[in-house]
C-alpha cells in the first residue's frame, strides 16, 4: 500500500532493534549514504516473472510476445484487472523506493553541519534524481497519481492524485534544481549511482515525454556535452561478422554491451541497476527467462513477425523496397541488429544452433568445440521445436543475454546481470526525436543518428529530409535500437499509434515456417509492417490483440489503493 510503503520504507526495516529509527535516521554521512544505496536497490526489485521489469515492458507491445498467461495476456487484449500483479507491482515497487528516498530527505538537514556541503548536495541530488524516476515510470503507466514529497503517518492514507502534466513539470524543475550538484560521472561506482549526465538525461526524456520539445533538446545536449569523455557508443565486438550468417559460422553477441563485460567496461552505459549474488535477494532469473529451451531456458520472451520485418536491408531500405530482399532468404542482407539483438532460425544461439521447426529433428550443439574439448560440434535433440513450451514468438531476444548464464540456467537459477536504466545511444535518439519534432533540424541531427546506425553497419540517412522523413527514420531507430530496452510501450502511446498497432492480430513464426513475398504489403510511416492477412495466415500463426482508446493508454491504479483511499478515482474503463 502506498501509505505503508511510504512510511516504512528502505532496508532499515531490517535494522537490528538498537539501531537507527526513522524518526533520527541519518544520523551520520555513513547512515545517509546507507540509506541512500538503499534506495538504489529498491530499482533492482522490480520483476515480473523474475525478470527485470523494464525487460518485459517490450513483450506486451507489437515487437515482443510472452508465453500466453493471463499477467501478460491480459494487457494487450484491453483485460487487464485492477488486481493483476503485472499492473500492481509498478504502483507498488516505485513507491517503495520513494520512501527509501524520503527516509533520508526528510532528515537530511540534521547532519548538514557535519559534513561537507558538497557531500550534502550530492545525496540530496542522488536522491531526488531516484525520487524523480521513480514518479517518471508511475505517471507513465497510471497517468495522475498521488505526488508524495515527504515521509507519511499511518494516518496519512487520504492522498489525492496529481495531474501527470503538474508531476512532469515538477521533475524537470528538479532536475534543472539538482544536476549541477553532481559529478558528470560516478563510473568508479559502476556507474550505479547517477552523475549529471544522468539527471539531464532524466529531463530530456520527461520534456520529450510531455511534448516540451525545446527544453528536451537542450538538456540532452547538455548531457551529450558533459558525457564527452565519458560515455559513448561500444563498438559491437567482432562477432558482429556472423550476422546475417549461419550457425555454421558463428554467434552473433552483443554481450560486450548488454552482457557481463558490457556492463564491466562499456562506457554507453549511464545509469544502471546492481545485482550481485552475494546480497540477499539482489538476484533474478532473466537468463531462463530469455534463453532457449536447448540453452536451459524456458523461451518465455521472444520477439514478434512484426519486429523481425522492421528491420531494414543493408542498404538502408525497408524490406518491401530493398531488391536486396529475398522472401526464400529473409535474414540475409538485414540491418545486422537483427541478428546482434534477436536469435532466428538457422542461427547460433547460446553454443547451439536454433531451428524451431520440427523437420530438424536433431542440431548441432557447438559447446563440445567452444569448451576445447572436441573439434567438431554434436548433434542433439531439438527440444527448440518439440517442446511443447518452445518459444510461442518463433524467436527469442539474444539482447541482454549473456552466455555465461548457461551454467546456471535453471528454473530455480539465479543470475546478477545488471540492468541498464539509461544508454548514451537513447540520449542521442532524445536529442534527434526532440529537434525533429521543434523542428529546429540542422547538422546534428544527422550526426546523432548516424553514429548508431554507424556503429551497427548501417548506411547513413541522408541529407536535406523532411520532418516527415525524419521523424520516420527516428521512430524506426527507436524501434530497433531501443528494442528489449523497455521503451516501446510507452512509444506507440504518446506518438498515439497504439491503437493502430495493438488492434487486430500479432504474426507469430512459433513453427519456424518460410514464407511468400506476398505476406508484407507495406512498411509504413512508422515502420509498422503491413501484412495480406489471407497471405500471412498460410504461414504464421496469431495472437489477437486489443487497445481501447481512452482506457489503456494507461493502467489500473491497483482496487487495494482504492478501497483505502477515499480522494482515489481509478482510470476510465477498469
Amino acid at each position: 500500500m502506498i501509505t505503508l510503503a511510504l512510511f516504512t520504507a528502505c532496508d532499515l526495516d531490517r535494522f537490528p532493534m538498537d539501531g537507527p529509527t526513522t524518526g533520527t535516521f541519518p544520523a551520520t554521512e555513513e547512515e545517509a549514504v546507507m540509506g541512500l544505496l538503499a534506495a538504489y536497490k529498491g530499482l533492482t526489485l522490480l520483476d515480473a516473472a523474475n525478470t527485470p521489469f523494464l525487460h518485459v515492458m517490450d513483450n506486451i507491445t507489437d515487437i515482443g510476445y510472452a508465453r500466453p498467461s493471463n499477467n501478460y495476456t491480459s494487457p494487450i487484449t484491453s483485460s487487464l484487472t485492477t488486481d493483476n500483479a503485472l499492473a500492481t507491482k509498478p504502483w507498488e515497487y516505485h513507491y517503495k523506493t520513494i520512501a527509501r528516498c524520503h527516509t533520508v530527505l526528510d532528515n537530511l538537514e540534521n547532519i548538514r553541519e557535519s559534513i561537507s556541503e558538497e557531500q550534502y548536495k550530492q545525496i540530496d541530488a542522488e536522491l531526488r534524481v531516484i525520487r524523480a524516476y521513480a514518479y517518471s515510470k508511475l505517471i507513465e503507466l497510471y497517468g495522475d497519481v498521488p505526488l508524495v514529497l515527504n515521509s507519511l503517518g499511518l494516518t496519512d492514507s487520504d492522498l489525492p492524485r496529481t495531474a501527470k502534466l503538474e508531476i512532469q513539470q515538477w521533475i524537470i524543475d528538479e532536475m534543472t534544481e539538482v544536476a549541477d550538484h553532481l559529478p558528470a560521472s560516478q563510473a568508479t561506482y559502476g556507474n550505479v549511482r547517477v552523475g549529471s549526465v544522468a539527471a539531464y538525461m532524466l529531463k530530456a526524456r520527461v520534456a520529450l515525454y510531455s511534448e516540451q520539445f525545446d527544453v528536451a533538446s537542450s538538456a540532452a545536449e547538455k548531457a551529450i556535452l558533459l558525457a564527452n569523455g565519458n560515455y559513448t557508443l561500444t563498438p559491437f565486438d567482432d562477432s558482429k561478422a556472423f550476422c546475417n550468417q549461419s550457425h555454421l559460422e558463428g554467434e552473433p553477441a552483443c554481450s560486450n554491451i548488454f552482457g557481463y563485460e558490457g556492463y564491466r567496461s562499456s562506457k554507453e552505459w549511464i545509469w544502471v541497476a546492481e545485482y550481485n549474488q552475494n546480497i540477499s535477494g539482489n538476484t533474478h532469473n532473466q537468463g531462463y527467462y530469455f534463453a532457449s529451451r536447448l540453452g536451459k531456458g524456458s523461451s518465455y520472451w521472444g520477439p514478434t513477425q512484426n519486429l523481425i520485418d522492421s528491420f531494414q536491408c543493408i542498404d538502408g531500405l525497408p524490406i518491401d523496397e530493398s531488391p536486396l530482399y529475398d522472401a526464400n532468404a529473409p535474414f540475409e542482407n538485414r540491418d545486422p541488429r537483427l541478428d546482434m539483438y534477436c536469435a532466428r532460425p538457422n542461427a547460433r544461439l547460446m553454443g547451439f544452433q536454433f531451428e524451431t521447426n520440427v523437420s530438424f529433428d536433431q542440431v548441432n550443439n557447438y559447446w563440445p568445440v567452444l569448451s576445447g574439448e572436441g573439434s567438431k560440434p554434436v548433434l542433439v535433440s531439438n527440444t527448440d521445436a518439440k517442446n511443447a513450451y518452445r518459444t510461442f514468438s518463433g524467436y527469442l531476444w539474444r539482447k541482454h543475454t549473456d552466455n555465461m548464464d548457461y551454467q546456471t540456467n535453471s528454473s530455480r537459477g539465479v543470475s546478477d546481470l545488471n540492468l541498464g536504466i539509461f544508454r548514451y545511444a537513447e540520449l542521442l535518439l532524445i536529442y534527434a526525436e526532440a529537434k525533429v519534432e521543434a523542428n529546429r533540424i540542422d547538422l546534428s541531427v544527422y550526426e546523432a543518428i548516424d553514429q548508431i546506425r554507424t556503429r551497427a553497419g548501417m548506411p547513413a540517412i541522408s541529407k536535406n529530409l523532411s520532418q516527415s522523413q525524419l521523424r520516420s527514420i527516428v521512430r524506426y531507430e527507436r524501434k530497433i535500437e531501443l528494442a528489449n530496452d523497455g521503451m516501446r510501450w510507452y512509444d506507440i502511446r504518446r506518438w498515439g499509434i497504439a491503437d493502430q498497432v495493438m488492434n487486430g492480430v500479432l504474426y507469430l513464426n512459433r513453427n519456424g515456417n518460410t514464407w511468400s513475398k506476398n505476406v508484407l504489403v507495406d512498411i509504413d510511416e512508422n515502420y509498422t509492417p503491413i501484412y495480406n492477412q489471407a497471405e500471412a495466415l498460410n504461414y504464421f500463426t496469431t495472437q489477437e490483440v486489443v487497445y481501447k482508446n481512452n482506457k489503456d493508454e494507461v493502467w489500473p491504479i491497483p482496487q487495494q489503493e482504492i478501497d483505502i483511499n477515499s480522494n482515489l478515482s481509478q482510470n476510465p474503463g477498469y
